[in-house]
């Protein structure tokens, strides 16, 4: 059986981990406590969306990246075929950090997937 919170929570886990980040760098920015922080990571806890936005924000993540992440995980459990519409390079640059000009500076991108 397919467990939204547990799906939510590993997308989580892996962008802070892919960020180098502490449990308790995020718990911090986010203002959630780390033992719940953890529970949600974990899929112990429902995140409410206000506290899945805090998560998101403290992440520097787009919440509708993390959802379509979610989305097609469960999609993939579910045995449907999940058409590439967004292009990665795309979804790289949104998830990049940007320069104090706007601008994402190549070298703080990371892969998504």
């Amino acid at each position: 059986m397919i467990v939204l919170r547990r799906e939510i929570g590993d997308v989580l886990r892996d962008a802070r981990q892919r960020q180098g980040r502490t449990l308790r760098e995020v718990s911090s920015a986010a203002r959630v406590s780390l033992g719940y922080l953890s529970e949600v990571e974990r899929g112990q806890k429902e995140a409410s969306s206000e506290l899945l936005g805090s998560i998101c924000e403290a992440l520097d993540v787009p919440m509708s990246l993390v959802l379509r992440e979610v989305s097609d995980r469960v999609a993939v459990a579910e045995g449907l075929l999940i058409p590439d519409t967004i292009p990665a390079d795309f979804a790289t640059a949104v998830l990049g950090r940007q320069n104090p000009e706007g601008t994402t500076r190549r070298e703080d991108l990371q892969p998504v997937g």
